[in-house]
């Protein structure tokens, strides 16, 4: 007993099937503006397709049965990246130059340090330090950088001498400064230290410069020995020693140090 189908049940049919053609036809050919295509097609899963705002899900058995959602999803996700509201008036930082209140700057963001753009000074007050250049200066270790509270904000910047080089790390001078005189003391403490060791320094430069003369005389003693006694000379032979267990006799030459043996009949 066949059952009459609905003008609405054939309506759903026909449209289903217009739109099975049509995905087979758009998997068949690729159009070049596919993705532009208000008809386009995606495929979200290997049985699940959406076309025109539905999912449809294959059977297997040649049909595409249309899932049935609560709303519409999005062909393609936005991220939406909130911005950091900017702080009230009371709340704003007070720039530590002008005394002007001020919302955001480079030294605060990237230094914590209040100080406004319109005061920031590159070349001498707010300049920024090489971290090689911060341990040599002031004598500070990696713990005194990188572990004593609070710990110093930097930036990392490419190698302007070569770029193939490790990246810079570039602290604010001024901070820098900050953290010599919480670990040394005082000014003093640190320029007293920095004498200590240039005189350390200086005493082992001197201490090699010495070695590497030394070295060199020995050197230029010996080449010089070598061509002596590499001359030809008529030897100037001394005394005569007699060796009882050999018994045989034996002379030195004075000008090389040759030494002759030979036997008395």
């Amino acid at each position: 007993m066949s059952v009459e189908l609905t003008d609405y049940q054939k309506e759903k049919i026909e449209k289903n099937r217009l739109k099975a053609l049509q995905l087979r036809k758009s998997k068949i050919v690729a159009h070049p503006y596919f993705k532009d295509s208000p008809c386009a097609v995606e495929c979200l899963d290997k049985n699940i397709i959406r076309f025109e705002g539905s999912k449809f899900v294959d059977s297997g058995g040649g049909f595409l049965i249309e899932e049935k959602t609560g709303e519409i999803e999005n062909e393609e996700t936005v991220n939406i990246v909130e911005d950091i509201p900017p702080l009230s008036i009371p709340d704003q930082p007070t720039c530590e130059e002008c005394k002007q209140k001020f919302g955001d700057s480079f030294l605060l963001k990237s230094f914590d340090y209040n100080v406004c753009d319109g005061c920031r000074d590159n070349e001498e007050k707010h300049c920024l330090i090489t971290r090689t250049d911060a341990k040599n200066e002031f004598l500070l270790k990696d713990c005194d950088l990188d572990k004593r509270e609070p710990i110093l904000k930097f930036i990392v910047r490419k190698n302007p001498h070569n770029v193939r080089w490790g990246e810079m790390k570039l602290y604010l001078r001024k901070q820098i400064e900050a953290r010599a005189l919480e670990v040394w003391g005082s000014e003093e403490q640190l320029e007293k230290e920095l004498e200590v060791r240039e005189e350390k320094r200086i005493l082992a430069k001197t201490k090699k410069y010495n070695k590497n003369m030394k070295a060199l005389r020995m050197n230029v003693r010996s080449s010089l020995f070598n061509k002596m006694t590499s001359a030809s000379h008529e030897h100037d032979f001394g005394p005569e020693t007699y060796n009882e267990d050999e018994d045989n006799y034996s002379h030195t030459c004075k000008t090389c140090q040759y030494e002759e043996t030979f036997e008395k009949m």
